[in-house]
């Protein structure tokens, strides 16, 4: 299936259903350290909202705050910050989880440095010279937990694996696997599914929000929407409005 064309107020071809009553989502890609970017889609939020009259908002981040872009610990400060001033869900990225394993105990640092870790653990201000091969994974991990803030560190064990917006929308970092309940998915699914999910073409029984995937721009589909544009490497971070009309891509933040 070819990816539609948009038009000019970032509408697909069809119409998706709308949120519940009263209520208007924001769901934002992948971040990946782009604290830059992230400020930009936070102040066209805030202008979309203005001179509303929306009942509720609800702010859904998709995962991956970390890693590859140099700001991953300001983008976590500032997304603790958003959460006291309106309505968030966090949802966990594969990144989160690779942190999170990593400060556990597992043995994964190559790993979580192939993919962009070494960005976050120096924006936690660990030395270069502490992320050379000859220092022990075991060393790393204990300057790391040191670094990490106890507010950091709450933030990145409490996100989410997935978001119902009114049954008709489902918010998840990567996607799900076809004809399994949701009840019953696998956690490493939502967190790293692509070629199964992403060539399913039937009905999920709701209209699945992902990242994970980066493509250069957005993804609109009958049965799922990919706002992944790739932020750390295009300068682009999308977000899609979820309202009374339906779902629409806003912007982004470039």
């Amino acid at each position: 299936m070819k990816t539609p064309r948009l038009d000019r107020t970032g509408a697909a071809p069809w119409q998706y259903p709308p949120a519940p009553d009263g209520l208007t989502v924001y769901l934002v890609g992948d971040i990946h350290g782009r604290c830059d970017l992230l400020a930009g889609v936070h102040r066209q939020i805030d202008e979309d909202k203005a001179g509303k009259a929306f009942t509720r908002t609800l702010e859904i981040y998709l995962g991956d705050y970390i890693d590859r872009g140099p700001d991953s610990s300001d983008v976590v400060s500032r997304l603790i910050d958003r959460a006291q001033q309106t309505d968030t869900v966090f949802l966990r990225g594969n990144h989160e989880q690779l942190l999170l394993d990593f400060l556990g105990g597992t043995d994964c640092l190559d790993q979580w440095s192939a993919v962009g870790g070494v960005a976050t653990m120096l924006s936690y201000g660990l030395a270069p010279q502490l992320l050379s091969r000859s220092l022990a994974a075991d060393a790393v991990r204990r300057r790391l937990s040191e670094a990490i803030s106890p507010a950091h560190r709450r933030f990145y064990e409490r996100t989410g694996s997935y978001e119902l917006v009114g049954g008709a929308y489902l918010a998840v970092h990567a996607g799900i696997r076809p004809g399994v309940r949701l009840q019953d998915q696998h956690a490493a699914d939502l967190l790293n599914i692509r070629r199964e999910f992403l060539q399913f073409a039937g009905d999920f029984g709701f209209v699945v929000v992902h990242g994970h995937t980066p493509v250069m721009a957005p993804d609109l589909r009958p049965n799922r929407i990919n706002i992944d544009t790739g932020a750390f490497a295009t300068g682009r971070l999308t977000v899609l409005r979820i309202g009374a009309e339906g779902a629409c891509v806003l912007s982004g933040s470039r």
